[in-house]
């Protein structure tokens, strides 16, 4: 039988999106996304558990995430885990593990805070109040493997 490395997650940026390029020139976005649990303790009380994702987008999805996601947006994003591995300025190993954004589609609907484009207008492609979110598929399998390893991100 395979296996399967697959993470859905929705939640809320916490700050903007944080793009860089590669040598080739290729665009990748770091996301910080928030999700949050809520539950009563034993006491009744209600607590609140937020565990934070750190998430690529990579080409165009990486590009889209820059134009349209600010701190606070709302996003679904799915894709698999993967951990990295680099060494630092020290020679030291370090490790991040990550979800490779294959797949993101923005939540917020017109007119609510965070994900307006810069220039204030939304996207032509999201329709009014609840209508279809804007959908990025992109398969980026190929960018992954030729990125500049010296990024610590």
């Amino acid at each position: 039988m395979s296996s399967l490395n697959k993470a859905m997650i929705i939640g809320n940026l916490g700050q903007d999106p944080e793009v860089r390029y590669t040598q080739s020139n290729t665009a990748v976005a770091t996301l910080n996304i928030a999700t949050s649990e809520r539950y009563k303790d034993s006491n009744g009380e209600y607590q609140e558990n937020t565990e934070w994702h750190r998430v690529v987008a990579w080409g165009r999805t990486a590009e889209i995430c820059q134009q349209y996601l600010t701190k606070g947006s709302k996003v679904y994003i799915e894709g698999p885990i993967q951990t990295r591995q680099w060494e630092d300025k020290d020679g030291q190993k370090r490790y991040t593990t990550e979800i490779k954004a294959l797949r993101m589609v923005m939540l917020d609907s017109r007119g609510e805070g965070g994900g307006a484009p810069q220039g204030g207008n939304k996207p032509q492609n999201q329709s009014q109040g609840g209508g279809k979110p804007m959908n990025s598929n992109v398969e980026l399998d190929s960018n992954f493997d030729n990125m500049d390893d010296d990024l610590p991100f």
